[in-house]
């Protein structure tokens, strides 16, 4: 393949992309909305530095918050079997993430730890807890609503034993505006089944959830 039907292929794949992101958003009001944004604050939406700022946030948004169109099931719902005496403890750490503060449309972003006690040898391949990640990552959200929907997500479409999920995350919104504090993080857990009622289970899921290093 010459470099130049390389390069074509490359952009219809990564339009390709694009269009898919941005089914179901109405991008041109969002758009108009932006321009709006920019008039508000004193700005000129026509400068050339900005004449084309609302396109680009409005195609940026339908990426960013994709996850509004879709949905978990689509990855949990092909599940292999396990064969095994015992239904040993699964384990996902270091998930990278970004999403969107719903208060104030400003990113946070970290890492989803996921622990699992599959029921009867059934278990969901790797790649599939990063995309149930990214569903629920991808879209205005709360970081404690997030901990849950992906621990919720795993325990009802996986019928697992047991679900640990824990979320860290740097908060810009913390980070850039009010309280101005960096470096702070925040952590959040969500136990499901045998997890929720076992603590000694618990304390061991969390103690292999432990970040490097041990802090």
């Amino acid at each position: 393949m010459s470099p130049l039907a390389l390069v074509r292929k490359t952009d219809d794949v990564e339009s390709t992309h694009e269009d898919a992101a941005e089914a179901g958003f109405d991008l041109p009001r969002i758009e108009r909305a932006v321009r709006e944004i920019l008039f508000a604050v004193g700005e000129n939406p026509d400068r050339d530095g900005l004449r084309d700022t609302p396109r680009r946030v409005a195609r940026a948004y339908a990426e960013l918050l994709g996850g509004l169109r879709q949905d978990a099931e689509t990855h949990l719902r092909r599940v292999f079997e396990h064969r095994s005496d015992r239904d040993d403890l699964v384990l996902v750490r270091d998930i990278e993430f970004s999403s969107m503060c719903e208060h104030h449309l400003l990113p946070f972003y970290g890492t989803v730890d996921v622990a699992y006690l599959p029921d009867k040898g059934q278990v969901v391949g790797l790649s599939k807890i990063a995309r149930t990640v990214d569903v629920f990552a991808k879209r205005p959200q709360l970081q404690e609503r997030l901990t849950a929907d992906i621990a919720d997500a795993i325990a009802g479409h996986l019928q697992a034993r047991g679900v640990a999920v824990v979320v860290r995350a740097e908060h810009l919104c913390l980070r850039m505006r009010g309280a101005s504090k960096r470096g702070a993080d925040m952590v959040t857990t969500g136990f499901r089944g045998e997890f929720d009622r076992n603590r000694a289970l618990r304390s061991e899921a969390l103690s292999l959830l432990r970040p490097h290093g041990g802090a």
